[in-house]
């Protein structure tokens, strides 16, 4: 029996690549998956927040079209918990809609009993096979999150408007909107402004990290398999350098969340823009240097190679690239005092945490305890590790989960998509998932101050 995490190969016809038949599967698994696993996963700031990342890692590193369908299902369940509705039910799927590309509208109109959304939607992963989704749309007041029964009527995937290689399966077209019945969730601009945005940003580069490592696993087999090679053994070195780094990060990342949950020390903005930045820098090195390892043969005649690396080609671009260096510079430069030696205090506080969103230091509500490494303790000593992270796997790759029993565990959770990015964002690819699954690429752009802005998807 085919389980949710099989490799893309479980999906291939006898023809090869086939993406229609991979949108139907990726589909029908992630049903299987939501069942499976009820749909839920702890929530982010809730103390297991390295847990929750985790698992997405370890789905997306066997299939980033399905991570980025379930990714969806779990960030709309936290923003519904974060917002104040009750969670999915049992047998929902549920998809964020949130990329808001420039030249697309859809507008909400309030009617009596609640509202009427009208219009096209880009970049809404799981079009076919969400039973609802959380949308954004333009409203008299402002921009607002609602609630719609996806088949209840009133909305329709547009036919081939979904032409992507990469990212096939997560079926991300754009969605025609008929005097489609909805419900508002939360206020004007609450689905962008609570603390969960920037914590959703981060779990949508889990799922990048994931994808990174089942790009990267090829590598490693064949150096275990062929004759020594200098030059595979030097780049699979690097790899590993790579993926242990982004483990660390996102370690430190889900810690850093737990400890602050509601962002009351201002800095969830700029941990995610440091996390994503640093964890799609390594996903494309991991991308060229596996590449430049295997040259061309696995990208020709290994289905499951070549499907893993359009996908993550693709989902990473959810990123916002310099867009979104140039705002962690602006942060920066606005926040940064001098310091003694020149560098700023934003600097300083990065090593030490603080202000600037980086932590306390300790990413652990113990006091600071570490492990002989350095890094947080958890009360019993061990340390939450992230899918992959953690000390060095046998294979060299880090690895690592963090299984910890406690934080509550919640349908309810999740996260940012962008307002001007790519599906979710103006790459294609919805932020919400920072990829195809209904939010805008990566997390929402803001201005110097912090406060987002619209734009493109989440």
């Amino acid at each position: 029996m085919t389980r949710p995490t099989d490799p893309p190969s479980a999906l291939a016809t006898v023809g090869g690549f086939d993406p229609a038949a991979l949108r139907r599967r990726t589909g029908e698994r992630f049903a299987a998956l939501v069942s499976g696993d009820g749909g839920t996963l702890p929530l982010p700031g809730g103390g297991r927040t390295g847990t929750r990342f985790g698992r997405l890692a370890e789905i997306a590193r066997g299939d980033l079209s399905l991570a980025r369908l379930y990714e969806g299902h779990v960030d709309a369940a936290a923003i519904l918990a974060e917002l104040g509705h009750p969670p999915p039910a049992p047998g929902e799927r549920w998809g964020v809609w949130a990329a808001e590309p420039p030249g697309h509208t859809l507008t909400a109109a309030p009617v009596p009993g609640g509202w009427r959304l009208d219009g096209v939607k880009r970049y809404c992963s799981g079009a076919s096979s969400c039973t609802h989704a959380l949308v954004t749309a333009s409203a008299p007041d402002g921009r607002r999150l609602f609630r719609v029964a996806v088949d209840a009527g009133g909305c329709e995937p547009v036919p081939g408007t979904w032409q992507a290689i990469g990212m096939a399966g997560s079926d991300t077209p754009d969605v025609r909107f008929d005097r489609a019945p909805a419900e508002a969730v939360g206020e004007v601009e609450a689905y962008l402004r609570r603390p969960g945005f920037q914590h959703g940003g981060i779990g949508v580069a889990a799922c990048w990290y994931g994808g990174a490592r089942g790009v990267a696993d090829p590598l490693l087999a064949a150096a275990r398999t062929r004759r020594p090679d200098p030059h595979a053994a030097a780049h699979l070195g690097h790899v590993d350098l790579d993926l242990y780094a982004i483990g660390v990060i996102l370690e430190r990342a889900a810690a850093d969340i737990d400890a602050d949950p509601l962002d009351r020390e201002g800095g969830a903005r700029l941990r995610s823009l440091r996390v994503r930045g640093l964890v799609e820098e390594a996903c494309a090195s991991v991308l060229t240097r596996v590449g430049r390892a295997l040259g061309a043969e696995p990208l020709c005649h290994d289905l499951d190679h070549a499907t893993r690396v359009a996908d993550l080609t693709v989902y990473i671009r959810q990123h916002h690239a310099e867009r979104n260096l140039a705002e962690l510079g602006g942060l920066l430069a606005a926040s940064a005092t001098p310091s003694a030696d020149g560098t700023g205090a934003a600097f300083e506080a990065g090593a030490s945490g603080g202000a600037d969103g980086v932590g306390t230091g300790t990413g652990e509500a113990d006091g600071g305890r570490r492990d002989a490494d350095g890094r947080p303790a958890d009360a019993d000593g061990t340390r939450d590790a992230i899918v992959g992270a953690g000390a060095g796997a046998a294979d060299g790759l880090p690895r690592g989960a963090d299984r910890r029993p406690g934080a509550a565990d919640s349908g309810s959770r999740r996260s940012p998509e962008d307002a001007d990015g790519p599906p979710e964002d103006a790459d294609g690819l919805p932020e919400d998932v920072d990829g195809p699954s209904g939010e805008a690429a990566g997390p929402p752009r803001r201005t110097t101050g912090g406060t987002p802005t619209a734009g493109g998807p989440r």
